[in-house]
């Protein structure tokens, strides 16, 4: 039986020079998330390979090109440049050719680099004979987009903040009212608290929002929900789910990469339930959950994140979650 081949797409610094083309080839190094993935294979005997997004190509053949339909099973097809975790190349390698793929952060790029990107990866999906990606590009979608991911909760009945999206800064300042005068702002894509401020102040919020409106950007603004600086995380791998509770002495958003602390807690079955329910829904295999409690002690979901980092739930947790991840991207291969 051959070893299971795994793809992990994406998720290297963006700081650093894309691996695109052997021209291009420079020390590939991996960073804290993907060198635990890499160990984690070499003890469940997985190979496991590496490639940025940018190093994506896409082949389609001449109708009459049945050698390539025959060695890919589709009409089209794509490559990426790949190495491997000690940094050599692989060399340009079909993505067919693996059993899983596994995305990971993808850069930022305009709306034709990302749509390519996310159509390469729907087009692995639909081929149904190809590797299983996890997560599925319609999951990742839907989780970037917290006003997406929030309508869906609604619509599972899953109870989360009062939230408004809006265009203009005159509709902002009137949602800024109709929500209590005390809002999160938040971009609609994007994480780790980056972008993300609390708004109390009248004249503050009309400059946010004036300046928001003139990078054509929309107003993403959430009741905030007190006292601030703590959440639930629910972290979702496969068969496997754990909890995480996030706190920070100064400020009100919890993120591990702003100063915020993790502890684990018991997981309770309703928290459970209602995380496994959305990650059914929006085609979620590997996932985290942020929960913040209300007043009345009621969970209110604030947004999921379909490319999750568990760094700091790694400190708490006493398993490895690498370990996790890469026997669920074995079974499903």
């Amino acid at each position: 039986m051959s070893r299971p081949r795994i793809l992990v797409l994406g998720g290297r610094d963006a700081a650093r020079q894309p691996a695109i083309s052997r021209s291009n080839e420079t020390s590939f190094k991996l960073g804290w998330h993907l060198s635990q993935l890499s160990e984690a294979a070499t003890r469940h005997d997985a190979e496991i390979l590496f490639a940025d997004y940018e190093s994506l190509r896409g082949h389609i053949a001449a109708s009459n090109d049945q050698a390539n339909h025959l060695s890919t099973g589709q009409a089209g097809h794509a490559t990426a440049w790949c190495y491997r975790g000690d940094g050599e190349t692989a060399g340009e390698v079909s993505l067919s050719q693996f059993d899983a793929i596994l995305t990971r952060t993808m850069p930022a790029g305009s709306l034709e680099q990302v749509t390519f990107r996310l159509a390469v990866l729907h087009d692995l999906v639909s081929a149904k004979t190809g590797p299983r990606v996890i997560n599925s590009p319609r999951g990742l979608e839907l989780a970037i987009d917290k006003f997406a991911t929030l309508t869906l909760a609604r619509r599972l009945e899953l109870p989360t903040p009062r939230t408004q999206v809006v265009q203009s800064r005159t509709a902002a300042m009137e949602a800024f009212e109709q929500l209590g005068g005390d809002v999160v702002v938040k971009p609609i894509f994007g994480g780790e608290g980056r972008g993300v401020m609390r708004l109390r102040d009248t004249e503050l919020a009309w400059t946010v929002f004036s300046t928001l409106t003139q990078m054509d950007a929309v107003c993403y603004l959430q009741e905030f929900v007190g006292p601030g600086g703590v959440d639930l995380r629910v972290l979702i791998v496969g068969d496997h789910a754990h909890a995480v509770r996030r706190t920070s002495e100064n400020d009100f958003r919890t993120n591990v990469r702003g100063g915020g602390q993790s502890t684990r807690v018991e997981l309770l079955p309703k928290w459970e339930s209602a995380s496994r329910l959305l990650c059914r829904d929006m085609g979620l295999t590997f996932a985290a959950f942020d929960w913040i409690e209300s007043a009345t002690g009621e969970l209110q979901l604030i947004e999921v994140n379909g490319i999750p980092g568990w760094k700091g739930a790694q400190k708490v947790v006493p398993v490895c979650i690498a370990d996790q991840i890469i026997e669920e991207l074995v079974k499903q291969s």
